[in-house]
Formats: structure tokens, C-alpha cells, sequence
């Protein structure tokens, strides 16, 4: 998989991800090793610190995902 890191903000936590091989696919690191998919993942496979940053970095995904992230 060749993947280019990028972030929506300079001060963001989260790098999301440019995977060249897929299309359609929201993926998202915290740290650039491990990736995330985010409707495979968010919010079940992320941890308490995790989704807190993703949730106050992505306000329109944590009000998209509002009913399945209890």
C-alpha cells in the first residue's frame, strides 16, 4: 500500500491518509504506523484519547457518527 500522510489543519493531531491503491476509503493515523479506516473503526477500535482528539479534530464526523459512538 502506498499511502501519502497529510493533515486538514497544521496543528492537527490526526494525519489522514491518501492510500493510491483504493478509492473511496477514509483512512486516518494517529501516528503514521497504524491506520485507521473510519467506518470500519470509529469509534469501537480507536481508544478514549483517541476518539476525544479524532471528536474535537472532525466535528462533522463525530456529529455524523453521534448515534453509533455511544
Amino acid at each position: 500500500m502506498k499511502s501519502d500522510f497529510y493533515k486538514e489543519n497544521k496543528d492537527d493531531t490526526i494525519w489522514w491518509v491518501n492510500d493510491l491503491d483504493t478509492k473511496g476509503e477514509f483512512l486516518f493515523s494517529f501516528d503514521k504506523k497504524k491506520i485507521y479506516n473510519l467506518f470500519a473503526d470509529y469509534p469501537y477500535n480507536l481508544t478514549k484519547e483517541e476518539k476525544e482528539i479524532f471528536d474535537k479534530e472532525n466535528p462533522y464526523w463525530a456529529e455524523f457518527f453521534k448515534d453509533t459512538s455511544k
